[in-house]
């Protein structure tokens, strides 16, 4: 049986007769005139026995009410498949993201280019987990917020570039805005994964107290560090210099993770990453009551093109014949 999506809009039916008996009566109204010669409209009312044309004002509001109802076929609930984590990814998109020193398929690509690879993998095998996506770099901004649509996740990541939130690093930020948006979860189901290769070096918050905050609300935190532990630059002279590998605060990043019940990854090349993706990818899924969804299809059109057509069989249509070289 069909259902009505806004039933309250059945109180309208006796609206024209509230008018009616409300409003002065109308003056008389002239035919209607059409300005195309040949046609004949009459034609539509003349057809019906006069009983049910005196009747179909009346039934194209009826149709019309109906149709404005939004009557709709609702099928047999679908169970959605649901682990209960809600997972956020925080990228850093800072400048140093863009160094060249990991090894991706035999390729040497950035940091970042290896990370959107690996992290669009892990996403696609997320079915069951509201994913989100923050990335971070002078300021840290919501890009995708907790969804059940990966295509969505995997679109923003792929969109995204290195520098896309600024040059620097706002570890704390990023943390913060995390918690805040996971608060909304059950506590066993926030899950953030930050992934860095720097030091914080902007924000209004440091890393440990955002994480202390964090550990508060329940939610766990997974650190990745990613560069090669050998990364060199080329200097202004042409010598070398360390690389920004060697800026990275791994004390920093143990302490968030372990002050969250987390855990810190090392990925020094893709593999490494990929490795902390998969042991991340075990994590023991939190219970949930199970949704469900049941799919509607929309049937207004039905009642609306039928309260159309009675409406214009009603209406007092002129004879284009005689009129049509007035128009």
């Amino acid at each position: 049986m069909p259902e009505f999506a806004w039933p309250w809009l059945f109180a309208l039916l006796p609206l024209p007769w509230l008018l009616r008996h409300a409003l002065p009566p109308a003056a008389p109204t002239a035919e209607l005139r059409l300005p195309h010669a040949g046609l004949d409209l009459r034609a539509i009312g003349r057809a019906l026995p006069r009983g049910v044309r005196r009747w179909l004002p009346l039934l194209a509001w009826l149709l019309a009410v109906t149709a404005a109802a939004r009557p709709q076929q609702v099928g047999a609930p679908l169970a959605l498949p649901q682990s209960g984590r809600a997972l956020l990814l925080a990228l850093d998109t800072a400048g140093s993201m863009g160094i060249e020193d990991m090894d991706l398929a035999g390729q040497d690509v950035s940091r970042y280019a290896a990370v959107r690879a690996i992290a669009g993998d892990f996403v696609a095998r997320r079915a069951g987990d509201e994913v989100g996506l923050i990335l971070f770099g002078s300021r840290a901004y919501l890009v995708t917020p907790l969804t059940f649509d990966l295509d969505a996740v995997r679109g923003q990541l792929d969109d995204s570039a290195v520098g896309l939130a600024g040059r620097e690093t706002v570890l704390g930020d990023a943390i913060a805005v995390a918690t805040r948006r996971l608060l909304k979860q059950p506590a066993p189901a926030r899950v953030l994964v930050l992934l860095t290769d720097g030091v914080n070096t902007a924000g209004t918050l440091d890393p440990r107290d955002a994480a202390r905050i964090a550990a508060k609300a329940g939610v766990r935190i997974y650190t990745i560090g990613i560069g090669s532990a050998h990364a060199v630059l080329g200097d202004f002279f042409g010598g070398s210099m360390p690389g920004a590998a060697s800026d990275l605060d791994e004390d920093t990043l143990r302490a968030v993770a372990a002050a969250t019940g987390g855990r810190y990854f090392r990925a020094a090349d893709a593999a490494q990453l990929a490795d902390a993706y998969r042991a991340i990818d075990r994590l023991e899924p939190a219970a949930r009551a199970q949704q469900a969804l049941r799919p509607r299809r929309e049937l207004f059109v039905w009642p609306l093109a039928a309260a159309v057509l009675m409406a214009l069989a009603a209406l007092p249509w002129g004879a284009a014949r005689r009129h049509g070289a007035c128009a």
